[in-house]
């Protein structure tokens, strides 16, 4: 009985932590994900009777848009994505590019050539429940073994991509300009421009203080939210018994019947206007890593629907009584006395949607450039508490010019509302698509409910795309063009690095010519450890052979390391590394993959020096230690290539090397052999005014190694290969990387030549360096130009 009931205590403390943290999250929520979607009635029936829509000044006509934005607010956040998308998440990611990541994990649909089959071993390359193997179906062998299909595919997702980072431009302008234009309700004499410049300074300062990180200011957005949508729900409520009590009939969708009998195409065209009633919804699924589905679910049935229905049938309640009052609707329907209160509620809430579409602007140009479609920028990393909040400064300086050229451009929230719904409609139907598939690859469930599912959420979402894209001349281009502006960016950026690859992958240096040179590569084999950056996961690059005839000596180890991309949002510690061998043993040679998810951001680790060696130390252990492995004065090349995971976790309990601190070293006793570095003391001082000059560098963490002598190896050579490991890390680390230009060959289109000679060139002159990418010490960086004709 006591353990019975010890059990059910135990189970109980389980369920109340559980609750207790769902209710957290749920908390949390709302302040990152539900900012956008909160402030939507501020503008959403102004935008709505602004058109043709305007000469259907009735009751019938209020009632009909009432009724068509609750069925849009019912289908497609709570049909589509609480009940359906949120589903579909990548580990707890989700987004467009999570996605695409579980259907390139499901299908051979990606375009990145680098990718191994060892990546499938990692702990996150399926989900829980999802079936490993591969489920064959017509549409699958007809995307895989077409290239322009992928291509087509990747391009959809890109497009998607682009949208968001419209969204990006527009949702800082129109909801901090809808806010900012109350002022107009109590100060009569207050005119647009004026109202235009006290938005520049909120949208200026918005975006100055974006440095900080979001979870500097995270603890005011959640009450903000909370409290924004209680007071209007409570003002929804009290305009519908104040006005007109029957707008409750207008939930029944014969309303929607009438309303388009009586307004026709002009009820067509004003749907552009009523799907601004579910924009932000996409960042329910979009927002989905920081938070579960079960807590965004929670948060949005419990208060975001109702507060939301509550205001639009208030609103629509004080319109059918009230039509002239349309380019206000939102602040004429605020009881006098808590006018302002409500202002400056409102204005903080477009504050902090606008501080959330902008954070998800800064993940979606980080995926992107993990897919390799984005130039090199500078990522920081805000948060200690909160691991992907990240900061970008180029793309916020991008985005806070390109918001103010909007808000001065238009200086009207119609206008902007109508490029607005363009940009979420575009991201809301590359979802449903990408989620059909996700439906028959990942879920593997029958094509015709996929279809079901496409029909019936991409006909719904195609109608209220069309009525927007009549609207391209009314300010309905702009995302248009932002997208094409950034996707010739992506595309030219993807076209050129995969030119690139490909050139080094057809021209690799052939293991043969190595051998030939002996252990020595035919040049003087000086101290030290040389980390030779590539591309490529296998082989040796061409550029090696160019530092070989161009240098007259190479360092007495060499790792050739690349840094690669993974299609799963994170990599955990101990799956980071691969290590392998290039070569006999005696040439002293190995390759290091490091790979990265889509989500990871990489931080400037002080420690992977120590990292890499302990991992290369621990790889000749298991080598030695391998019983099928062959004697170590053989060489056999069918072994080549081949790659081990280094668990970092398994690193504090071996005894291949001792790793201490400098501070700790002069204790250090007769059990181990010591190695005396072989730098001189002039490189030294070097290293060291350098190390005084940069803070960063200064408090990294120095250690040295050792081999413990009690250490017993079958064969000496093991102990042979980790004392000249470890003397070369004693005697210094280089960073060699090519320094390459890329050109067309001159027999190439000149199309091709635009896009590599000028486009792309103009991009890597003009974004970051691969060293600073990486956060290379430029004291250590050698680098050895070259040309690629692609």
């Amino acid at each position: 009985m006591d353990h019975e009931r010890g059990v059910g205590t135990s189970e109980g403390q389980q369920r109340k932590a559980y609750y207790k943290n769902l209710l957290l999250l749920a908390y949390q929520s709302f302040g990152v994900v539900y900012g956008d979607l909160a402030t939507s009635p501020l503008y959403v029936y102004k935008s709505t009777f602004s058109g043709r829509l305007h000469n259907y000044q009735t009751e019938e006509a209020v009632f009909g848009a009432f009724s068509l934005i609750f069925w849009t607010f019912t289908l497609i956040p709570v049909l589509k994505y609480v009940l359906i998308v949120l589903s579909a998440d990548d580990n707890g990611e989700g987004g467009t590019f999570a996605l695409y990541s579980l259907l390139c994990r499901h299908a051979k649909l990606s375009l990145l050539p680098n990718q191994q089959a060892a990546d499938e071993e990692l702990s996150t390359y399926y989900n829980h429940g999802a079936t490993r193997g591969a489920i064959s179906s017509p549409l699958k062998r007809f995307l895989e073994k077409h290239k322009k299909s992928r291509t087509f595919l990747l391009l959809v997702v890109l497009f998607g991509a682009c949208m968001v980072i419209g969204d990006g431009v527009l949702t800082p302008a129109i909801s901090v300009l809808s806010s900012i234009s109350g002022l107009q309700v109590p100060i009569k004499h207050l005119t647009n421009g004026e109202v235009v410049l006290i938005a520049c300074v909120v949208l200026v300062s918005l975006f100055a203080l974006q440095h900080r990180g979001t979870h500097k200011v995270a603890f005011v957005f959640a009450p903000v939210v909370i409290l924004w949508l209680i007071s209007i729900g409570i003002i929804g409520l009290y305009n519908i018994i104040h006005w007109n009590r029957s707008i409750y009939r207008a939930l029944s969708p014969h309303y929607i019947v009438k309303f388009f009998k009586v307004t026709g195409k002009d009820g067509w065209l004003s749907l552009g206007g009523i799907l601004l009633s579910i924009t932000g919804t996409e960042a329910m699924f979009a927002d989905l890593g920081h938070f579960t589905a079960a807590s965004i679910r929670l948060a949005f049935l419990a208060l975001i629907y109702p507060c939301l229905v509550l205001q639009y049938m208030g609103q629509a309640a004080f319109l059918s009584k009230n039509i002239s009052k349309v380019p206000s609707t939102f602040y004429e329907s605020i009881p006098e006395p808590v006018f302002w209160p409500v202002f400056v509620i409102a204005t903080l809430a477009a504050i902090v949607g606008s501080q959330a579409v902008i954070s998800a602007t800064f993940s979606i140009v980080k995926q992107c450039h993990a897919l390799g479609c984005f130039p090199r920028v500078k990522v920081v990393h805000t948060s200690r508490w909160i691991y992907g909040q990240i900061y970008i400064p180029e793309i916020n300086w991008i985005l806070m010019v390109l918001s103010l050229a909007v808000t001065v451009g238009f200086q009207d929230t119609t206008l902007i509302g109508n490029a607005y719904g363009i940009a979420s409609m575009t991201v809301m139907l590359v979802t449903t698509c990408l989620m059909a598939l996700v439906i028959i690859f990942v879920w593997n469930k029958s094509p015709a409910l996929a279809f079901l599912f496409l029909f019936f959420f991409g006909s719904i979402e195609a109608v209220y795309l069309s009525s927007s894209l009549i609207k391209v001349p009314q300010g309905g281009w702009a995302p248009l063009v932002l997208s094409f502006v950034f996707m010739f960016i992506m595309y030219v950026w993807h076209y050129g690095t995969r030119r690139k690859y490909m050139f080094d992958l057809q021209n690799k240096v052939s293991m043969k010519w190595i051998l030939t040179l002996g252990p020595s590569l035919g040049i003087v084999r000086v101290p030290g450890v040389g980390l030779i950056y590539t591309e490529l996961v296998t082989g040796v690059p061409a550029i090696f052979s160019h530092f070989v005839t161009n240098l007259p000596a190479f360092h007495q180890v060499l790792v050739f390391v690349c840094v690669k991309s993974v299609p799963v949002p994170y990599v955990s510690q101990d799956e980071r590394y691969l290590i392998g061998r290039i070569g006999p043993r005696m040439y002293r040679m190995y390759r290091c993959i490091v790979r990265y998810g889509y989500k990871d951001v990489q931080k400037d680790e002080d420690n992977f020096e120590n990292q890499l060696i302990m991992s290369i130390a621990k790889f000749i252990e298991m080598e030695a230690e391998d019983a099928a492995s062959s004697s170590p004065s053989s060489y056999d090349p069918s072994n080549e290539g081949r790659m081990a995971v280094i668990r970092t976790s398994d690193m504090s309990g071996q005894n291949t090397l001792v790793m201490m601190d400098n501070e700790n070293y002069e204790s250090i006793g007769e059990n181990t052999i010591t190695i005396r570095s072989s730098r001189s003391e002039t490189l030294q001082s070097l290293q060291s005014v350098y190390e005084h000059e940069s803070p960063g560098l200064s408090q990294r963490r120095r250690v040295r190694f050792q081999v413990p002598a009690q250490t017993v190896y079958v064969d000496p050579q093991v102990r042979d290969e980790l004392s000249a490991l470890v003397e070369a890390k004693h005697a210094g680390v280089a960073y060699i990387m090519g320094h390459s230009y890329v050109k067309a060959r001159r027999n190439s289109s000149f199309v091709k030549k635009f896009a590599i000679d000028v486009a792309y060139s103009f991009l890597r002159k003009n974004c970051r360096g691969p060293s600073v990418a990486l956060h290379i010490p430029h004291i250590s960086l050698i680098e050895v130009g070259m040309i690629y004709y692609v």
